[in-house]
């Protein structure tokens, strides 16, 4: 029987998430009835606890020499994606409905570039993956209250942020094209914002469709990670002097 074509290409980076991904695939095959293609990078070299030919969907696989920021990693995936709509997720999503289908459906108001679900943890709280563009001011005020709650509250069917995170977002493909996709300056942290922040300029919004949910089983310990503390430091100055200079 002769394959359809694939209706969204999804993004997957994996560093050294192999048993992370192949709980994520299932969740893909179960709950995502769109004809798909997932791009698959493994950003450092790793066994996968999975047959990639498993799958009723194909997996392209790319396997990097040198690892790559998160925004090159998703714009080269881009390179072999040959959907109409494209999808950038974490490793540590999990899925318990089809949320594909009511995104896609969203991006069609050609307002809309960018979709995503509402996030919750595992417990089943509100995550803050819809937020409002940082300024100096905002994040000081939040590093002095010790406030992490979300920028926003839960809207009855859709909510239009600043921006929506970078674990979950989905675009029209000819959107993603037209903006370059990522700042690949950006080695991790805050490419997201500043597509978002670009998208906006260009008069497309992003969205945050409230009536279908995905599970964020974030692992935190980069939190702790000086390394990581350094790239969220050079992002945030990065986009600062981006959006100072128009």
């Amino acid at each position: 029987m002769e394959q359809q074509s694939a209706v969204v290409s999804i993004s997957i980076v994996s560093h050294r998430q192999g048993a992370l991904v192949a709980a994520l695939l299932p969740d893909i095959v179960a709950h995502c009835p769109l004809p798909l293609e997932v791009i698959l990078t493994l950003n450092v070299p790793e066994a996968l606890p999975f047959d990639v030919e498993a799958y009723p969907f194909p997996i392209k696989m790319v396997t990097n020499a040198t690892r790559r920021g998160f925004g090159a990693n998703h714009n080269a995936a881009f390179t072999r994606a040959g959907a109409p709509y494209f999808c950038v997720l974490n490793p540590d999503i999990r899925l318990e409905e089809d949320v594909f289908s009511p995104l896609i459906k969203a991006l069609e108001d050609g307002t809309i570039g960018v979709a995503g679900p509402l996030i919750v943890n595992p417990d089943g709280g509100i995550e803050d993956s819809a937020r409002r563009f940082p300024t100096p001011v905002s994040i000081l005020r939040k590093a002095l209250s010790g406030s992490q709650g979300p920028d926003y509250g839960v809207a009855e069917d859709m909510l239009y942020p600043d921006w929506i995170a970078g674990m979950f977002m989905i675009f029209r493909s000819e959107v993603f094209k037209a903006m370059d996709g990522f700042d690949e300056g950006y080695f991790l942290y805050y490419e997201d914002v500043d597509l978002c922040w670009r998208m906006h300029a260009r008069q497309w919004r992003a969205a945050q469709l409230s009536t279908v949910r995905a599970i964020h089983a974030a692992r935190r310990s980069s939190h702790r990670n000086l390394r990581y503390f350094r790239w969220h430091g050079a992002s945030m100055l990065r986009f600062f002097a981006k959006r100072a200079l128009g």
